[in-house]
């Protein structure tokens, strides 16, 4: 945890910016894989991480903003519970750390709730993605869980996302932490694939260095010679000379900051002479992204950019031709780039994505409904303390290429007998973490090996 008045503070200015009502928060259950004492990894709600602090099941809060009162509520073990676990911390001993005074039993959660409706005081909640919270909050304020989404707090939603965007120094500390690690999976990953491997064997090497360094995994590793498909989770392929093999993964420290990096090698000592010419161009588009970035500006340019270039790198090869621009107007470039540049990231690898897109990457706008670009998680003008993703790639995508070329759909950008010779080239991507700061875009961590010459030394 961080200390004490960190929480402190952030709970206050969360009340000034809600200004009135009864702010509910559910933390995360124990969720059981196939039976009861048998559970998942656990992991808090990281909205209300950032308010508390305490990574602990079962608990959920309340801000009364008119009376200014804050209340934790949650049940300590029992015995029963400590023969198995060992001493544990009482409810109100973790509440103290975050400076919360008053801990009261779950079951009196109702009771608190009844009486802020009694009073005529609105109940503002964020939208839920566990289920059991939604039959909590069925069970405690009548609302049924398909009405969730129509009616949680977009009051509330917009006060925590402009919190929570921007990272604080010491934030960032542990930003740069979870990145560092990150680097260092990717790193094992890159020198420990061999041919004859499964990816699962890589795969369980780069969890090693997550787990050791005393955190875990950001999201579930990918690491695929299926580098096309966006987010490939499985293992059970064996890789051989010649294959290009794409790692996406990313630590989460002890504190549950995230680091979300993308590396992609060849199986082999080196890069064929087509690996090499597409992923120059990956490292191209990588960098006008970069280069793109400005304070102030919206991110999409980011987007623009390496959209713009990829088409025109593809165009040198012969994938593609006509106007670079005109071709990423009509989304002819999202054949081989179908996804967005890159997104926040924080306490969630996606930062605050249950809390809406529209709302932590648009300010409320409305997004694309284009191919592609309505995949585009973050657009809006880049601010002090934004943290956040570049990723552009060029992948191959058989399905896409056949479903296109049968509607006869941008012939006018798109040479579809050579891009067709490619159909099972694969994909390539490769992904940063960045911080944008009064001066400019820095770097978090330490740097990722990327160039062909830092990719092919490692392989050696």
């Amino acid at each position: 945890m961080f200390q004490q008045k960190t929480y402190i503070e952030r709970r206050k200015v969360l009340k000034e910016k809600v200004g009135k009502g009864f702010i509910l928060f559910f933390g995360n259950d124990e969720s059981s894989m196939n039976y009861a004492d048998n559970t998942y990894h656990f992991r808090q709600d990281s909205t209300f991480l950032y308010y508390f602090g305490i990574q602990h099941p079962g608990l959920a809060a309340v801000i009364d903003i008119e009376n200014n009162r804050e209340i934790l509520f949650g049940d300590d073990y029992t015995i029963d519970d400590i023969v198995w676990m060992g001493a544990q911390p009482t409810i109100t001993e973790r509440a103290e750390l975050c400076g919360v005074e008053n801990v009261q039993a779950s079951v009196k959660l109702g009771a608190a709730l009844n009486l802020a409706k009694q009073m005529g005081q609105p109940i503002h909640f964020l939208p839920l993605y566990r289920p059991e919270n939604k039959i909590k909050l069925q069970e405690l304020v009548v609302i049924a869980p398909k009405e969730v989404a129509n009616k949680f707090s977009v009051e509330l939603v917009k006060a925590v996302v402009s919190q929570r965007e921007f990272k604080t120094a010491e934030e960032i500390i542990e930003l740069n932490k979870a990145v560092d690690v990150s680097v260092d999976m990717h790193v094992a990953g890159m020198k420990f694939a061999k041919p004859g491997m499964t990816e699962a064997q890589v795969t369980a090497e780069i969890h090693k260095i997550a787990i050791a360094a005393g955190g875990n995994i950001s999201f579930p590793i990918i690491a695929t010679k299926n580098g096309q498909t966006l987010h490939n989770y499985y293992h059970g392929n064996t890789i051989k000379e010649g294959d290009l093999f794409l790692i996406d993964a990313g630590f989460e420290n002890p504190m549950c900051y995230a680091g979300d990096l993308s590396s992609t090698i060849p199986v082999s000592k080196k890069f064929t002479s087509e690996q090499r010419e597409i992923y120059r161009l990956t490292l191209d588009a990588h960098q006008a992204a970069i280069d793109a970035l400005q304070l102030g500006k919206p991110f999409k340019n980011a987007h623009i950019a390496a959209g713009t270039a990829i088409f025109e790198g593809m165009k040198s090869l012969g994938f593609t031709k006509g106007n670079a621009d005109d071709a990423f107007e009509a989304g002819a470039h999202s054949l081989f780039f179908p996804c967005g540049t890159g997104h926040m990231m924080g306490l969630d690898v996606h930062d605050m994505e249950d809390l809406g897109e529209v709302w932590v990457g648009y300010d409320g706008r409305p997004k694309s409904k284009q191919f592609g670009l309505k995949s585009l998680r973050l657009a809006k003008p880049l601010q002090p303390g934004h943290v956040f993703t570049i990723e552009p790639g060029i992948y191959f995508i058989p399905e896409l290429i056949d479903l296109w070329r049968s509607q006869n759909k941008f012939n006018d950008f798109i040479n579809w007998e050579k891009v067709n010779s490619y159909r099972n080239f694969g994909g390539i991507r490769n992904e940063e973490d960045f911080v944008m700061t009064e001066s400019g875009v820095e770097l978090l961590g330490k740097p990722k090996p990327k160039t062909i010459d830092e990719v092919e030394a490692l392989r050696s």
